[in-house]
């Protein structure tokens, strides 16, 4: 099972700010933000691994096969012959400090250094796609930006079967009996590989909170 490792060199400020829930708020002090985006920079540990099946007539063809129910997560790798199943984290180094603070009573630090470890594992995502798009995309194939257990109305019960087959335990991250996985800033998701003539675009679709029904999430954009 491949084993994806890069470094993240910067973190997203604007990011930090969105999963702080800041957006609305303007005159808050950016070099907050800035450090603790800073000091996630030192903690995190990131690492990621995948699994590439194919995928016919709605399952997975892992062992044993995953079958995907849901009619948003079904659209959206309708047409696709191939999926990756992927996961990565940011390691348990930088959920630790987030405690610490906390209980030292640093409230304000403790929660953005919380959104940069949110900010950093979505970057890490994000450049494992980035990577796949360039692979795949010389194999002919077009990419479907990742879908994750949660999301629309894929079922967050289905994130057990998508732990076992993604490579997430080779990475070091464990799925608690709530189905929550740990280190808690983890990231597991599906990609769709969809074939097509050498005359079509590679471009991937744009990922978009359209198709997510979770309209009071403070993370939408």
């Amino acid at each position: 099972m491949p084993i994806y490792n890069a470094q993240i060199l910067s973190i997203d400020a604007a990011e930090v700010r969105r999963y702080a829930g800041l957006l609305k708020a303007k005159n808050f002090g950016e070099k907050n933000i800035r450090d603790a985006a800073a000091e996630a920079l030192i903690l995190i540990d990131v690492r990621g691994a995948w699994e590439i099946y194919d995928y016919k007539n709605f399952f997975v063809e892992s062992e044993p096969p995953f079958k995907i129910v849901g009619q948003s997560i079904v659209k959206h790798l309708a047409g696709c012959e191939k999926v990756i199943c992927m996961a990565t984290t940011v390691g348990f180094e930088i959920e630790r400090e987030i405690t610490k603070k906390f209980e030292r009573g640093e409230y304000l630090s403790s929660i953005l250094l919380d959104a940069a470890a949110t900010a950093a594992v979505e970057q890490a995502a994000d450049a494992m796609e980035k990577n796949f798009a360039a692979k795949f995309s010389k194999d002919g194939y077009k990419m479907r930006w990742r879908f994750s257990p949660g999301y629309g109305d894929w079922l967050l019960t289905e994130q057990e079967k998508l732990f076992k087959i993604s490579g997430a335990e080779k990475i070091g991250i464990t799925l608690t009996s709530a189905l929550m996985l740990e280190p808690r800033k983890s990231v597991t998701a599906i990609i769709g590989l969809e074939k097509i003539s050498a005359e079509k675009n590679f471009s991937r679709e744009k990922k978009s909170c359209d198709g997510c029904k979770k309209f009071d999430c403070p993370a939408r954009k």
